[in-house]
């Protein structure tokens, strides 16, 4: 019988727990909004603390033996075309360390995209694998780094043939992508799995004019945020399996050993319910979404100083492979200022928030919720920027150095120069030490600056003008970086 996907099995039975009008006496201790502060139930809402009960003895029974959430994962594997999917409460951050755990042990090797996320470095630390680190393809003009190709992996895999696994991040917070058939094609051949970090790839199955879908490219391990470009609640991540070459039960039990016992059922909900969204409607919603995106690309290009990056930017020899149209990358560099004082500007004029600036740049993610009215928004917000660009050229710029000269020497492991004993010292004395710290522009994320990664003047001096410019650099213990951890 083919899976029903008109059904949602954790928003049905959260309803049938309202309708049984179960009282309880487990947490959470709210119990069901009756013991909430009312000035929190004004702002919030009684529906969120409806939504909130234990996901075990609660809407399940204490056994889960009604098999709701493995009914929910069912319906989400089917509707993407995996062997198994798995949810997760706690963000892809959890998902993606859980997959990475599955496939290397502690001190083998993974080659790993320099541009991941800082989650996989946090994986790292945690686990003791040894990166090998794949590098981006890097486009030196625009400063932007775009997926490692299927060539990049085999020359890894040859010069370090006992790596356990690879990991790419595609597509990237900038909508470039990989050629994930082909690297899945590389791992294969020589019997070792693909984990493919597509945490900004959730809408990438329902629609055909989409780049390629990990799943139906072949990759092992997917891991999917659905709060980024789905319906999902924030932190709501779903990871994705198929194939033989990792255990199912054996990347359930590294996601149960870094996943939290009390779940939300909330968020658990959300991802129920989107996955319903997209089996239903899901194409007729991207229909609709791609073409906006294309009217607001082109009108966007017609702003003064303004210029949408499209395929024949990011494509290429060299470049990206794929490039997914919904999040609209916008070039702000010829109106002679940063991507981070166009975004606020744009939030403190026009409370507009885009999801990511750099030097240069902007992103205005569009997704399936949008439509002419948040897009006539923007493109107002935009002309308006780009008419008081004047206001906008003072401040700080940054030194963004060529990429030969962006990447560290890995010298030791990330969970040793962690752990290890270590020291702050003033940032002009950190030149030639060990990082024991991340150093991570975000969003989107990706560290500048690795554990253990030996520290260089080209890179410190962009992170600090980076900060003078706007840059944020949340997980640095001195956030303004004027001084930096590293290794005694």
């Amino acid at each position: 019988m083919a899976p029903d996907h008109s059904r949602a099995p954790v928003l049905e039975a959260l309803a049938e727990y309202h309708a049984s009008k179960h009282l309880s006496f487990t947490p959470p201790g709210h119990k069901q909004a009756r013991g909430a502060d009312p000035r929190v139930r004004d702002v919030l809402g009684d529906a969120v603390f409806y939504g909130d009960l234990l996901a075990s003895g609660g809407l399940d029974d204490r056994r889960t033996r009604n098999q709701v959430l493995e009914r929910a994962e069912n319906l989400m594997a089917d509707a993407v075309h995996a062997s198994h999917t798995f949810f997760s409460a706690c963000g892809s951050s959890l998902s993606v360390k859980a997959a990475m755990l599955s496939v290397a042990h502690p001190h083998e090797k993974l080659l790993i995209g320099r541009d991941a996320h800082k989650s996989v470095v946090s994986g790292l630390i945690l686990s003791g694998i040894d990166p090998v680190w794949v590098e981006p393809r890097w486009d030196a003009d625009l400063h932007l780094a775009h997926p490692p190709s299927a060539e990049d992996f085999e020359a890894a895999f040859a010069a370090q043939p006992d790596a356990k696994g690879a990991l790419v991040t595609s597509p990237t917070p900038y909508g470039s992508c990989a050629d994930l058939r082909a690297i899945a094609d590389t791992c294969h051949r020589r019997g070792r799995p693909l984990i493919v970090d597509e945490a900004w790839g959730a809408h990438l199955p329902f629609h055909p004019a989409l780049p390629t879908w990990a799943m139906d490219a072949g990759a092992d391990v997917c891991v999917t945020s659905i709060h980024k470009m789905g319906s999902g609640l924030e932190q709501g991540s779903v990871f994705h399996l198929q194939g033989d070459l990792i255990d199912p039960a054996l990347l359930k039990t590294r996601a149960d050993l870094l996943g939290t016992t009390s779940p939300s059922v909330l968020i658990y909900a959300g991802l129920d319910g989107w996955r319903r969204q997209m089996a239903q409607h899901g194409r007729g919603l991207f229909d609709r979404a791609l073409g906006l995106a294309a009217r607001v690309r082109a009108a966007i290009e017609e702003i003064d100083g303004l210029h949408v990056h499209d395929r024949a930017d990011f494509c290429g020899p060299g470049l990206a492979d794929d490039l997914d149209p919904l999040p609209v990358v916008i070039d702000v560099s010829r109106l002679n200022t940063t991507g981070y004082r166009v975004a606020d500007w744009l939030r403190t004029h026009r409370s507009v928030d885009v999801h990511l600036a750099d030097h240069r740049r902007i992103n205005t993610q569009l997704t399936h919720a949008d439509d002419h009215e948040t897009t006539g928004a923007l493109l107002e917000a935009l002309n308006a920027a780009s008419a008081a660009s004047p206001d906008l050229h003072t401040g700080p710029m940054v030194d963004v150095p060529p990429p030969a000269l962006l990447r560290l020497e890995q010298t030791r492991l990330p969970r040793d120069a962690f752990f290890g004993h270590v020291e702050d010292v003033a940032v002009q004395d950190a030149v030639g030490r060990v990082a024991a710290e991340m150093l991570t522009p975000y969003p989107p994320g990706i560290p500048a600056v690795v554990p253990g990664e030996l520290l260089t003047e080209p890179v410190l001096r962009y992170l600090r003008t980076g900060i003078e410019a706007g840059m944020n650099v949340p997980d640095a213990v001195d956030t303004q970086l004027n001084t930096v951890r590293v290794m005694q």
